[in-house]
């Protein structure tokens, strides 16, 4: 099948949405199907108001439509609902095409972090951009339980997975960790206001707290905290090292829809504190890392599991079960064309 991914989130940024699709479109090519990603980077972009590391496309319907026909598109999926994912919407519904969409991130959520208006404004608009939707793909059952609540669907589940190559117990430790002191709290991610970063860093904890990620709050975080270790951004072997030298990973967001971080940390066999929130609640168990509302305290628990059983867990996670839901939840656009005649 040939498979068109419309998507407002792309290389060069790193993120949770990023890794996804791009590993889930390498398993859907070794499965044997086409995969074609349209993405920021094919069309001019400007810098997102107060996160200009993200760029944001200057395109419509007219441009993603092209690149959707000249592919031979079989199936389309809606990534995000930016200027590309509103593009490719347009499309769709003007030439009756089905497609499917994403709840990736806690979109009302973000946006009212950062304009102070309430979220339920913006949930207006996730109402209406996946209204038309075959499918809202979500990637745990609370996130699925917050869709139906909001009036968003028909739901389906789409699962994350974890590269296992890569991400596995054994690693050496980071060399920036050799001379720290331990315990090292790790946390992996974009250094932003809605990543609740600070709760973490005021944590008052032993040992070393490391950030690993780049993002608009990090010059603000690393004068405020200077005692931390901010990495930057890593990648491949780098990474899984950050991950494997970690005595807990933490992950402080109260908003994330999944977080693939935390799974990564587990198959490297580093325990995770959080939060007990959207995100953290469906995906950790006793075994594999702690969460409580008094964030220290969670730190203080995983760092007291097994690491073994924290590894066998993180291995549980696949990316060719996740790409077999994305799959199965598609709808071919011969199908659509078989209903309407």
């Amino acid at each position: 099948m040939r498979i068109a991914i419309a998507t407002d989130a792309w290389g060069p940024q790193v993120n949770g949405v990023v890794r996804t699709l791009q590993a889930v479109s390498a398993e859907l090519g070794a499965m044997g199907h086409e995969v074609c990603v349209i993405a920021p980077d094919q069309f001019p972009t400007l810098p997102c108001p107060s996160y200009p590391e993200i760029r944001l496309a200057m395109t419509t319907r007219f441009g993603v439509g092209r690149r959707i026909g000249a592919f031979g598109a079989e199936a389309i999926h809606i990534a995000t609902e930016g200027p590309i994912g509103l593009a490719a919407r347009r499309h769709c519904l003007n030439h009756g095409f089905a497609f499917t969409t994403a709840y990736h991130t806690q979109f009302p959520d973000y946006v009212a972090e950062r304009t102070g208006m309430p979220a339920d404004w913006f949930w207006r608009y996730i109402r209406w951009f996946h209204g038309p939707s075959a499918a809202v793909l979500a990637s745990t059952p609370s996130v699925e339980a917050i869709l139906e609540r909001r009036g968003v669907g028909p739901v389906r589940r789409w699962g994350r997975g974890v590269d296992l190559n890569l991400f596995r117990p054994g690693r050496p430790a980071h060399p920036a960790f050799a001379d720290l002191p331990r315990p090292i709290q790790l946390y992996v991610g974009r250094v932003a206001v809605e990543k609740n970063i600070e709760a973490f860093l005021a944590c008052d904890t032993p040992g070393t707290k490391v950030i690993v990620g780049d993002g608009p709050a990090r010059a603000g975080l690393a004068r405020g905290y200077p005692k931390a270790r901010f990495l930057g951004a890593l990648h491949g072997d780098a990474l899984a090292e950050a991950y494997a030298g970690a005595d807990v990973f933490v992950f402080p967001s109260r908003t994330d829809t999944f977080g693939l971080v935390m799974i990564e940390a587990l198959a490297c066999g580093t325990p995770v504190a959080a939060y007990p929130v959207t995100g953290p609640v469906d995906i950790l168990t006793p075994e594999s890392g702690a969460m409580d509302a008094d964030l220290a305290e969670a730190i203080g628990r995983a760092l007291r599991c097994d690491r073994a059983d924290a590894a066998a867990y993180g291995a549980s996670f696949g990316w060719r079960r996740s790409a077999e839901q994305f799959l199965s939840a598609l709808v071919p656009l011969e199908d659509v064309a078989r209903l309407a005649a």
